[in-house]
């Protein structure tokens, strides 16, 4: 045998790895030809040029004379592909019980929606007759009238679901009961897209062909009776929740045949035979079939009152014969007969689906009503149909109040959103699909055909389709609330801003695709109109000719944004008709008067004065700038560019887990804007130039930029050391004017022969009222 050394093996290793597709060293021989007959699995080297162990000759590795490396080498059972026996074909296998347990507990989340799904079913069964007796009248035949009957037994935990449909063969019911995920509706369906007829009209509602076993979320047995057109047997169907089997025999009992149609008989489960009592089965066919197109009629107990005789006390008819009265009145009294009786459920045209120019405002607000448990009506309202890549219909409402006790418009969550396919009532709990949080008041029904949900039909799943639909729901509810902005009475808007004018401000920061829709809903006070709120578009028109922004906060002609949300709505805005929002607190307020020649001489007067009380103030500011805004003040406190307003600071700093540093650093960002014009400032600005160290001067710069804090709206860094430097100076002020000799008598004191010391205010803790301590 030829061997090779360890370094060349290692080289050749190497060679194969880097160039060539990874072989493994080594490979069983048992399935090739040569070695069949030998039962021991015997591995070789693919390093070996010659025989080994006299298993067969090399060539049975297409190894010829050379070596290994520099060619490319497949395992046997790749080469002997051609006469390798052919794959074996399986089924995938499924324990059918625990199958049936996964689509029963698993799919649905809610146990009541298995009347739902089961009173589709049958209304899918009608709506197959209807269409099939089109070109086949003779289905009729047997039963006329098309309906769906719910029967209760409370006292055995029995319910009995009848329809008049198209029913079932033998053979039907191996395929579409006995097969789990087979739809007979989906089936039917395709048929139909196939035929000719493909264009007709159809509500069918199934889909996935697993609604009939929502039964057993309830029941531990279900029972299905059925008589079809097509035969002259009535077959009965029998499964148990947790068998793996059902079975099928023929109805014999003639007490239970029907002429045509389905019925299922339900035996619920112990824990669940609370669904038998008819009460709850009407509560449940009108939260979620309210609106199926066939009737659907429950078994109720009624009653009626009706007078009944009193038999009389013995005594008092014999009384009476003594009397000598020969006529005398019977006695009686109310009584109320029960008996029971089918009584429709249903409402079989739901308001969407008419026409918007048949249906009242008085229908429409009735409908809003009983639909979302109200006792207002709404302040707008809009029906539409959308046609074209998305279909459905939509009724919206504004509410007149916004719900008590629920101020937070943080969670998008509400039940405000009624959700129905194919006049089915789906979901209403949704989190942002249809609407987006800021507009979470809006309440309506939305009825589509063609919606992507889940198996078990109770979420909504994310898809393009929905996202069209959402941005179309938005659109229409945007259009509504204009509407009432051009209502004749204008109190409804001012009705409308007073409930949801937050949401609305919501928007301009969630929402930048519909800035342009939102914006002229918005509403704020202005130091034009105080007493009233104002649009964006009264501002606009109300501008000065020379006024190319929208001033907000404090000016001749501001917005006045009072609430904690209007800056940030404000900012993320940014514009309205060309117009840039302006905030003046902010440094380089330009207000379009500029004279550059004039202010070119402040500053190069006032420059030195600015350094002067930059460098007293400190790192309390950015810097020290000239205003060009102030009039009567002698300085304010101004925002830099990308620092914090006032107003967001004390946001900020209100929050529960704010970042004190970042707050340290946006303070930081402050300008201490002085006005030349003022007197103060001119004596300060004499100050500098002949005494800068003067204490006194020194000390008011200090009392100026606490002043300007409080002015600003900013929150001084010490209340009680600004509380002592205020009494100081009016102490000062006093005794300029007022000195009190040691006798009693006034005299004139020289303020600057008294300087005294400063101290700050003494803090005293509040106390009830007649405590000691």
């Amino acid at each position: 045998m030829h061997r090779l050394s360890r370094r060349s093996v290692s080289a050749v290793l190497r060679n194969a790895a880097t160039r060539y597709r990874p072989l493994s060293s080594s490979f069983p021989l048992d399935h090739h030809p040569a070695v069949q007959s030998d039962t021991t699995k015997r591995w070789c080297s693919v390093l070996t040029t010659g025989s080994s162990n006299g298993i067969g000759d090399t060539k049975l590795f297409n190894m010829k004379n050379n070596p290994v490396v520099g060619r490319r080498f497949e395992s046997t059972a790749a080469a002997s592909d051609a006469s390798a026996p052919p794959a074996e074909k399986f089924e995938y296998q499924a324990e059918v019980s625990r199958l049936m347990d996964l689509i029963v507990n698993s799919l649905y989340s809610n146990k009541d929606v298995f009347l739902r799904e089961l009173i589709s079913n049958a209304s899918d069964a009608l709506d197959k007759l209807r269409f099939l007796s089109v070109t086949d009248p003779k289905l009729l035949t047997d039963a006329a009238d098309l309906d769906i009957r719910i029967q209760a037994d409370k006292d055995n935990g029995i319910i009995t679901i009848t329809d008049s449909g198209i029913g079932m063969t033998r053979q039907e019911l191996v395929d579409c009961l006995g097969t789990i995920a087979q739809s007979g509706t989906a089936k039917f369906l395709k048929a139909l897209k196939e035929s000719k007829d493909a264009g007709t009209d159809s509500n069918l509602i199934g889909q996935f062909g697993v609604g009939f076993y929502s039964a057993f979320l309830v029941a531990e047995r279900v029972e299905v009776s059925t008589k079809s057109p097509k035969s002259d047997k009535q077959y009965v169907w029998e499964g148990e929740a947790n068998s793996s089997s059902y079975t099928i025999r023929e109805e014999t009992d003639p007490a239970k045949l029907i002429p045509r149609g389905t019925r299922l008989t339900l035996y619920l489960k112990h824990d669940d035979k609370g669904y038998a009592h008819p009460e709850k089965i009407q509560k449940l066919v009108k939260n979620y079939s309210l609106f199926v197109s066939f009737p659907i009629y429950t078994w109720q107990e009624k009653g009626y009152t009706k007078e009944v005789e009193v038999d009389e006390d013995p005594a008092e008819a014999s009384k009476g014969e003594q009397d000598g009265k020969t006529e005398k009145k019977k006695k009686t009294k109310t009584v109320v007969e029960r008996y029971w009786d089918w009584e429709l459920t249903n409402e079989t045209q739901p308001i969407w689906l008419r026409n918007p120019k048949e249906v009242t405002t008085e229908e429409y607000n009735e409908f809003y009503k009983n639909t979302f448990n109200e006792y207002l009506e709404p302040l707008a309202s809009s029906h539409f149909t959308t046609e074209g890549e998305v279909e459905f219909r939509s009724i919206l409402y504004v509410p007149s109040i916004a719900p008590t006790g629920k101020d937070d418009i943080v969670n998008p969550k509400t039940k405000n959103i009624r959700l129905y396919v194919k006049r089915v009532f789906i979901s209403d709990d949704f989190d942002g699909e249809l609407f987006p949080r800021y507009l979470s008041f809006i309440k309506g029904v939305v009825d589509s055909n063609d919606l992507p949900l889940n198996v078990s039909r109770e979420i909504l799943q994310e898809s393009r389709i929905v996202r069209i639909m959402r941005k179309r729901l938005v659109r229409k509810a945007f259009d509504m609330i204009l509407g009432i902005t051009m209502s004749e009475d204008k109190d409804d808007y001012v009705k409308f801003w007073e409930n949801f004018g937050k949401h609305i401000k919501l928007g301009c920061i969630e929402d930048r695709e519909n800035h342009k829709r939102i914006a002229p809903l918005l509403r704020f006070f202005s130091s034009q109109s105080e007493e009233d709120m104002i649009s964006l578009d009264e501002y606009v028109e109300n501008m000065k000719a020379e006024q190319k922004d929208i001033y907000y906060i404090a000016a001749d002609s501001v917005l006045f944004l009072v609430d904690p949300i209007d800056e940030v709505a404000i900012q993320n805005l940014k514009s309205y008709k060309d117009k840039n929002f302006v905030d003046i607190s902010k440094e380089d307020l330009d207000l379009g008067d500029k004279n550059e020649e004039k202010e070119k001489e402040i500053k190069q007067e006032f420059g030195q004065t600015c350094d002067w009380i930059k460098k007293r103030l400190g790192d309390r500011v950015a810097s020290v700038q000239v205003s060009n805004r102030l009039s009567t003040s002698p300085c304010v406190l101004a925002s830099g560019k990308f620092g914090w307003s006032a107003n967001m600071e004390r946001l900020m700093k209100a929050q529960t887990v704010g970042d004190p540093s970042s707050l340290e650093f946006m303070r930081s960002r402050r300008v201490f804007e002085i006005n030349p014009e003022h007197p103060i400032i001119k004596t300060l600005n004499a100050v500098c130039k002949s005494n800068p160290n003067d204490e006194e001067a020194l000390r008011a710069i200090d009392l100026l930029y606490d002043t300007a804090l409080i002015s600003s709206g900013f929150t001084p860094e010490s209340p009680a050391q600004l509380g002592g430097k205020i009494y100081e100076m009016m102490n000062m002020a006093l005794l300029g004017k007022w000195g009190t000799s040691a006798d009693g008598f006034q005299q004139q004191v020289n303020p600057t022969s008294y300087v005294p010391e400063t101290v700050e205010a003494e803090v005293v803790e509040p106390t009830e009222a007649g405590s000691k301590k």
